[in-house]
């Protein structure tokens, strides 16, 4: 296709794809999808090889947040069945990072609900990121707590943070349908705030929450303009309980496409698969490895992922290698950059990372990223932990079927609620 031949010399040349380039291949038929990932391909090898890097998520505060987010199973009104814990203290936050690391995380990521933290809480997220990196050389460590006030963003950079995750979600267009308690505006605050204060800025969106191509090339433009070095690409998990629970629009299909497209608007930076990966791209994770050059490892923040072995089996069975932690993940012209500007931003002293930026920060975001299905501040993915299986959300998951399910209908069967990690006295998923 002419079209795949155009985005991958564009891709090549970091040079931002048309509008309609974008929206045709969201467009593209399922024939021709193997030709879309092959020319994404292209593009994310040229930047990244074939290393994928392994985030992890530690939820530090769950579920009682004020804000009104449609997706999230933490927002005020959810009837979710979630995990619900206030701060958890330092060394227990140091110790879940731990799980991660072991399993071969190089980047944390520390989300906390809510709508922003005070600064009592950004002096405690620090002790925390500080207890992390005494006990985890070289680690990258990301924040995401929500909307930031002045001067925040710049004391968790003197704490050691590499990154600050806040995603825009959706499209300016259609972000007051989503949430009513913040702004599109506030949250691109947020990550200019992180960017000022020569923080790797870690933004991404989520998709299927019945937005439209239009929106969702948006969206991605906005995130390019943001300049972020890290885009977590969630994927709607619709959780009883919330007003979204009924939003079942992806296909495996759908996510591939979207996250090439992604990856063509954004060619250099870090795209990171994040929550509902195992909802929605299923058996398609392994191909999507071919566009992403990230994921989280293990469990999201309320929901429960795949065992943190099969994810490192996958990557290995895929032809593709774990990201060291001496690697510098981001292309040596953004991670350059990012070191300048952090030396700037702390006045020279250089107080956190320099190259290793995966895409949020010098070191390392969330997502949270990616983030985004759940938590007010914008987050994402959300957390990082495991052991035993958990009950569905949904009661008729209960039940065992020999059918198989049309690859559009409704998985309830595959959201499952973390019990597991941080905030439980069992073990994480790492």
């Amino acid at each position: 296709m002419d079209l795949l031949n155009t985005l991958v010399e564009k891709g090549l040349r970091r040079e931002l794809p048309t509008r309609e380039e974008a929206l045709a291949v969201l467009a593209t038929s399922d024939d021709e999808l193997l030709d879309v990932v092959a020319a994404a391909g292209k593009v994310r090898r040229q930047w990244f090889g074939r290393r994928v890097k392994l985030n992890y998520l530690v939820n530090l505060k769950s579920g009682l947040c004020p804000e009104d987010c449609s997706y999230c199973s933490q927002r005020l009104g959810s009837k979710a069945e979630i995990l619900k814990y206030t701060w958890l203290k330092p060394d227990e936050a140091s110790q879940a990072a731990a799980a991660g690391v072991a399993g071969g995380a190089k980047r944390v990521c520390l989300v906390a609900s809510g709508r922003g933290p005070t600064d009592r809480d950004v002096e405690r997220v620090g002790k925390t990121i500080e207890a992390i990196k005494e006990q985890n050389e070289g680690i990258e460590v990301c924040a995401c707590l929500g909307l930031l006030s002045d001067g925040q963003a710049e004391r968790l950079r003197d704490a050691g943070a590499d990154a600050y995750n806040h995603n825009l979600n959706t499209s300016e267009a259609t972000y007051e349908g989503i949430t009513k308690t913040h702004t599109y505006a506030d949250r691109v605050d947020t990550v200019q705030k992180a960017h000022a204060a020569g923080l790797s800025a870690c933004s991404g969106l989520i998709a299927g929450m019945g937005e439209t191509d239009e929106d969702l090339v948006d969206v991605v433009y906005a995130l390019r303009e943001l300049d972020s070095d890290s885009v977590p690409v969630n994927f709607l998990i619709p959780f009883e309980g919330t007003p979204l629970a009924k939003e079942w629009n992806l296909t495996p299909q759908r996510c591939l496409r979207i996250l090439a497209m992604v990856r063509f608007v954004c060619p250099d930076v870090e795209v990171r698969i994040a929550g509902g990966r195992e909802v929605h791209l299923r058996s398609m994770q392994p191909l999507a490895l071919n566009i992403a050059n990230s994921i989280f490892l293990g469990d999201y923040l309320t929901s429960e992922g795949q065992a943190g072995q099969a994810d490192l089996d996958m990557i290995a069975d895929a032809g593709f290698e774990v990201e060291g932690a001496g690697t510098t993940t981001l292309p040596a012209h953004r991670a350059d950059a990012l070191a300048a500007a952090g030396a700037a931003a702390a006045g020279g002293c250089g107080s956190h990372a320099s190259a290793e930026g995966a895409g949020c920060g010098s070191q390392a975001p969330a997502e949270g990223g990616g983030c985004g299905s759940h938590a007010g501040g914008g987050c994402g993915p959300c957390g990082g932990h495991a052991a035993p299986a958990a009950e569905p959300v949904a009661a008729e998951a209960a039940a065992t079927t020999e059918t198989v399910p049309a690859a559009n209908t409704a998985r309830t069967d595959l959201v499952a609620v973390r019990r597991r990690g941080a905030g439980t006295d069992l073990a994480p998923n790492a």
